[in-house]
């Protein structure tokens, strides 16, 4: 079978392939890449993934795809290199579970999409003896992630935007205190200003030298490693092949929830999505009415990774239903949202409810929870009492994103004490930083990148 193609959501570019894709980061009509078909697995391949390590259910799924474009001997050592850190599943009660992708270098959920990503940019890179320039925004673990990942490789610079005053120290300082051939820049403006200004640049012809491409969950390559961890939480935790889970996912650039998509669509069983947002209420909304509206400016709230007021990746979703958006949120071909309401439910949890649920998590259960698993356990809850009669023997799982100890004002402030620091973290606050500060607006952004 010939390699899988990749198409855009735009739907106005040519198909790629996989490589073309991944070093590219954003179709040229300003779309995002989607495969053409996606993979079904076999339930033969599914019952032996209860048998597997993370890595090498990692080469099942990714060669899925990749299949004849990236040796499977290639594929695998890359994998083994990717995922050498465990991915715990916490048992809270019944059957309702906490999947922590925190674990990874950075202590964020990010690390498993980036590090395979820079593995893979890598290896395509050194085949074409090229090299690239990547622009990635951040709304905090993103950047960190990338960071580590693409950090000391010769053939990729990296240039990261944070907005100034919406991540935490911590998150900053997992970024601004690496150097080499990682540039960290804060705007002054919200994250939807920095991914605007990443987007606008990829579309600059003014740019076309610069060889760009983007790290964000815009780009496939971050996208497919993301479905990973869904199949892995389901086969450690079935009883049956038909054991079909609920996934609860905390949501702010969609990239996440789309990795499970994916996965549902290759055959990962599944009973339901919960997309959990902050008070960035646009997609629940969305759900509800049909009717699209961004949030401009986006809320800020303590689950910063989540003030996103446009996720870039629900382009992709609506697609995924037959629908057609374009990157400013225009609909131009509605998606079959009946069947979209069928599969995923979503709610909007308050920085209130996100506090509160920090609180009760931890006094009821002794699960340590930061504001963004906080608002995927609340999004749990909202499932719980809204399915009357349903089974407690429902297996249910909640992902959590980031480590509590990279929000420690939070947990100071509600649960009056210091969540220990994970290896990852340590020693950091005494790292020196180094990192620059760009007013708002694409043409001090475009200045900065011609002068570079």
């Amino acid at each position: 079978m010939d390699p899988i193609k990749y198409y855009s959501t735009n739907y106005k570019a040519d198909p790629v392939s996989f490589g073309h894709a991944l070093l590219q980061g954003q179709a040229p009509d300003r779309g995002l890449y989607m495969p053409v078909r996606i993979p079904k697995l076999l339930d033969k391949k599914l019952n032996e993934m209860s048998g597997m390590s993370y890595p090498e259910l990692a080469f099942e799924i990714l060669n899925a795809f990749l299949a004849g474009e990236v040796p499977s001997h290639i594929l695998r050592e890359l994998v083994e290199d990717a995922y050498n850190y465990p991915v715990p599943l916490e048992h809270v009660f019944d059957r309702n579970y906490v999947m922590r992708l925190d674990q990874g270098p950075t202590a964020s959920f990010k690390d498993f999409a980036a590090r395979m990503m820079g593995r893979l940019m890598s290896h395509y890179l050194e085949m074409d003896r090229k090299e690239l320039f990547i622009l990635t925004a951040t709304s905090g673990d993103t950047g960190s992630a990338i960071a580590n990942a693409f950090y000391g490789l010769d053939n990729i610079r990296v240039l990261i935007l944070f907005p100034e005053k919406e991540v935490t120290p911590r998150q900053r300082k997992q970024m601004t205190t690496l150097g080499k051939n990682v540039e960290v820049m804060a705007i002054k403006g919200k994250f939807d200003d920095c991914q605007a200004m990443v987007k606008q640049a990829f579309a600059d012809p003014d740019l076309e030298g610069l060889n760009l491409s983007s790290a964000n969950s815009i780009n496939i390559g971050r996208l497919l490693p993301q479905s990973v961890y869904y199949f892995y939480a389901w086969a450690q935790l079935r009883k049956s092949l038909d054991d079909k889970p609920v996934f609860v996912v905390p949501s702010g650039n969609f990239g996440d929830m789309m990795g499970g998509m994916i996965a549902w669509k290759m055959g990962l069983p599944v009973e339901r999505m919960v997309i959990a947002v902050n008070e960035n209420d646009e997609f629940p909304e969305f759900l509800c009415t049909g009717d699209y509206e961004k949030i401009e400016p986006s809320r800020n709230c303590i689950s910063s990774a989540m003030n996103v007021g446009h996720p870039s990746n629900l382009a992709r979703l609506v697609a995924l239903y037959g629908g057609v958006m374009d990157e400013k949120g225009i609909i131009h071909k509605p998606a079959d949202m009946e069947q979209m309401r069928r599969d995923i439910s979503a709610v909007s949890v308050s920085d209130a409810e996100t506090k509160a649920t920090i609180a009760k998590a931890w006094n009821h259960h002794k699960l340590l929870l930061e504001p963004h698993g906080a608002v995927g356990w609340a999004g749990l809850q909202h499932f719980i009492r809204s399915q009357i009669g349903a089974s407690n023997q429902q297996l249910r799982v909640v992902l959590e994103t980031a480590h509590p100890a990279k929000f420690p004002e939070q947990i100071q402030e509600i649960l009056k004490f210091d969540p220990k620091l994970p290896p990852s973290l340590e020693g950091l606050e005494e790292l020196e930083e180094n990192y620059g500060l760009l007013e708002n607006g694409y043409e001090h952004f475009k200045k900065h990148l011609l002068a570079k």
